[in-house]
């Protein structure tokens, strides 16, 4: 970037400061201020202080680094990616004598003497819970005062302690572990309370101990409620505007039970939203409040024409108006209440010959942003300024050349939908154009935003020329990508999964820029949830079971037995959003537990009688026969001859090869085949429910008087011969059966029985909780 003079003493005497830091620098106390994003005068801004404690000299690359993951997550969350550009973020490092924070994971662990006495157990207090981080707040403060320009009340004091134990606080100040799994999702949530006032959504205080019932009046709280949705709706209170929308963190807005640390008797807007599970998104009433909370810490018109004395109609009227990251505010013009057609931030009065005498001119910013539906949230962010214009008044010069005096950041390469800006001098008399170039083409005259669109994935230059001044970006328009890793399945048929127990999945989100990148998935189209490996530990991938894990009292990655569709996708760290992209699970009931294992080569037939016998991956050189009451579970591995069951518990073939046929009949519980590759016909009569499925069956196959047609979970089937009775229609070619001798698809290859009792297929519950 070019500047002029001016440029340049603006952005030096702004809040460009660098604390540096004691020559004494590794002595425990010692801090640097480190700016990380600046987008204004810090008096004019929301700012955003970030204290490390616990981390030594040798350990603030780590701190840094802690930083930058919470950051990026923190801009992928709205609203704190639309309203980046209303924030400066400080980072203040300070030196520890010790690494690590009191209590650190229990009370039995050291007490550490750390410049901010951060301390797990609300700093080692028995009463207390253990994921409670407090510090010493006075000591933060005077951190935080380090940062020039800023005040209690224009800044935010968010402290990471080094520690890979999950655990943060919501208060006048928020803190939170630097580098657990979790910690990144916690640094928003904890900033819901310090910034936006927002109260847990949590049906417990004291995890695995029940809340109990809420007993007291209609909460304070913009998102719990006594009230019933008619009620909201008919007294027009709560969150009654955002009703029946989806919401932004999965499902309906609506009314959902439990918050406040009571499980019963008080209600919230959504199923789960970050202040009640963390890796959701805010919800629209939760979003609507940071927005206020947000844009209240600074003014919708950073400056203007000064209003105090009477102007002349021979001048340029202004105003600065604040500059998200998604979108530009409106403005408008108004003389004597009659609207001026213009939406520029500058009027030149010239322009509209008023007649001799006193006119009103007003302009209005108003921010027209989708997040806010409240009117007395709109009108907060709403401003009008207002001139007195007296034509018999003549402006004199007054020096301002024109020039560019701020940006859009140019540290950072700006996103392929971001509103860039450039705030120029304003002189007296004279219009100050702004032209935009893109890759060198000349692509707009005059405003002061350029809204990005329409651009071809990779990197392109964005200029802006006013005056002398010249500021260029480098735009990102590439999007990120992700791979997903899903651990080995019974069958895959496509982009078809089929498990019959737990399975792992890992998202690995990449760029071709540095940054950190965000990956999210849903299930079935409920809420984006960040992916952020195990709870345990980041570089574990996550689990889905029927049951969910738990994991400190709460359960994770729950996924009822049935079929789902799992989207993927990530956000880069220019805010660009990656393709989403899908895949399909289905999932079932695993087989009982072995009582009697097989492995290696079995000689001779094999007769199960009692019990749960288990082949894995074993050959059998003899037919199975399988007796009543009894379970067979085979996995992999072969049988030479045919396989037979009558009234058995359960028979699973897994994954296995039949060289014969197979014959069940009348099985008690399940009856699973499943990537199994059967060389003979195929009888399935009499059974309950039973699984066909991404199998393949050489010889006839007869279904009949199942409690329900076999179903294949959908992975097909691949059936050589005929499929008859509750089979019917089952039957598709195979490639390779000519290389088997088998009989062609429609021919007769085995006996088969024909019923017609049929049923549809289960699908099961859709439902989803990670």
């Amino acid at each position: 970037m070019r500047a002029t003079g001016a440029l340049a003493a603006l952005l030096l005497a702004g809040a460009l400061i660098v604390h540096p830091a004691p020559a004494s620098a590794a002595e425990p106390g010692a801090a640097t201020v480190v700016p990380v994003q600046v987008t204004g005068d810090p008096g004019k801004r929301f700012n955003l202080i970030l204290l490390g404690d616990g981390y030594t000299q040798a350990e603030q690359a780590a701190f840094k680094s802690d930083v930058d993951r919470h950051l990026n997550v923190m801009w992928s969350i709205e609203p704190f990616k639309s309203y980046r550009n209303y924030i400066n973020v400080y980072r203040v490092d300070i030196v520890s004598g010790e690494s690590g924070i009191s209590c650190d994971p229990d009370l039995t662990s050291p007490r550490k003497n750390t410049p901010l006495r951060m301390g797990f157990w609300g700093q080692c207090n028995p009463q207390s819970v253990q994921r409670l981080i407090t510090m010493d707040n006075a000591a933060a403060t005077r951190y935080a005062n380090l940062v020039t320009g800023t005040s209690s009340g224009n800044r935010q004091i968010l402290a990471l302690g080094n520690s890979k134990t999950y655990g943060g606080a919501g208060g006048s100040y928020a803190t939170a572990s630097g580098s657990n799994a979790m910690s990144a999702l916690i640094s928003p949530h904890e900033l819901g309370h310090s910034l936006g006032g927002l109260q847990d959504e949590y049906d417990y205080y004291q995890r695995g101990v029940p809340g109990g019932a809420y007993t007291g009046p209609e909460p304070a709280s913009a998102h719990h409620t006594l009230l019933t949705e008619r009620q909201m709706l008919d007294q027009k209170r709560k969150w009654w505007r955002w009703l029946g929308e989806e919401s932004e963190s999965g499902g309906p807005i609506a009314r959902f039970e439990g918050g406040l640390y009571a499980s019963t008797g008080v209600w919230r807007p959504s199923r789960h939203s970050m202040m009640k599970s963390l890796g959701y998104y805010f919800d629209q009433v939760s979003r609507e409040v940071m927005v206020q909370r947000i844009t209240a810490k600074t003014d919708v018109i950073q400056g203007s024409t000064p209003t105090g004395s009477p102007v002349g109609a021979d001048r340029v009227l202004w105003v600065e108006p604040m500059r998200p990251l998604a979108h530009a505010l409106a403005v408008s013009w108004s003389v004597d209440g009659a609207a001026v057609p213009t939406t520029e931030d500058t009027l030149d009065l010239r322009t509209l010959n008023l007649t001799p005498g006193r006119h009103t001119v007003t302009a209005t910013v108003s921010d027209p942003t989708g997040f806010v539906r409240d009117p007395a949230v709109r009108a907060a962010l709403t401003r009008s300024r207002t001139w007195t214009v007296d034509t018999s008044l003549t402006t004199p010069p007054d020096g301002v050349t024109p020039g560019i005096v701020s940006s859009s950041p140019t540290t950072r390469a700006a996103g392929r939908t971001d509103v860039v800006y450039v705030q120029t001098t304003h002189p007296a008399k004279q219009l100050v154009p702004v032209t935009w170039t893109l890759d060198g083409v000349r692509a707009g005259d005059s405003g002061s935003d350029f809204a990005l669109k329409d651009l071809a994935p990779g990197a392109h230059t964005l200029t802006a020329a006013a005056g002398g001044d010249t500021v260029t970006w480098t735009v990102d328009a590439s999007p990120p990508a992700t791979a997903y890793e899903l651990s080995e399945p019974l069958v895959r048929d496509g982009d078809l999964y089929l498990y019959n127990g737990p399975f792992t999945m890992r998202l690995t989100g990449r760029d071709d820029r540095n940054g950190h990148v965000v990956s999210e998935s849903r299930v079935d189209r409920d809420g984006w949830f960040n992916y952020f490996g195990w709870p345990t530990s980041a570089d574990l991938p996550w689990t889905f079971s029927e049951n969910g894990t738990v994991i400190d009292h709460l359960v994770y990655g729950k996924l009822p037995r049935g079929r789902h569709t799992i989207e993927y996708r990530s956000i880069d760290a220019a805010g660009n959003y990656g393709q989403t992209g899908s895949f399909r699970v289905s999932t079932m009931a695993p087989p009982p537990a072995c009582d009697r294992t097989v492995t290696g080569t079995h000689r001779g037939p094999l007769v199960v009688s009692s019990g749960v016998t288990c082949l894995e991956a074993a050959r059998v050189t003899g037919p199975i026969s399988v007796r009543q009451g009894a379970s067979l579970v085979m996995r992999g591995g072969s049988v030479a001859g045919a396989v037979s069951a009558r009234q058995a518990a359960q028979v699973h073939l897994l994954k296995g090869r039949v060289d014969g046929a197979v014959d069940i009949r009348d099985t008690e519980g399940a009856l699973v085949i499943a990537g199994a590759e059967v060389r003979g016909a195929v009888v399935l009569k009499g059974n309950e429910a039973p699984t066909l499925a991404g199998s393949t069956v050489r010889g006839a196959l007869a279904c009949s008087g199942n409690s329900a047609a076999p179903v294949n979970l959908g992975a097909a089937n691949r059936v050589v011969g005929v499929a008859a009775g509750q089979c019917a229609g089952a039957a598709t070619p195979d490639p390779d059966a000519a290389k088997a001798g088998a009989a062609p698809a429609g021919e007769t290859a085995g006996p088969y029985e024909a019923v017609g009792n049929s049923a549809e297929p289960e699908h099961g519950d859709d439902g989803h909780r990670h």
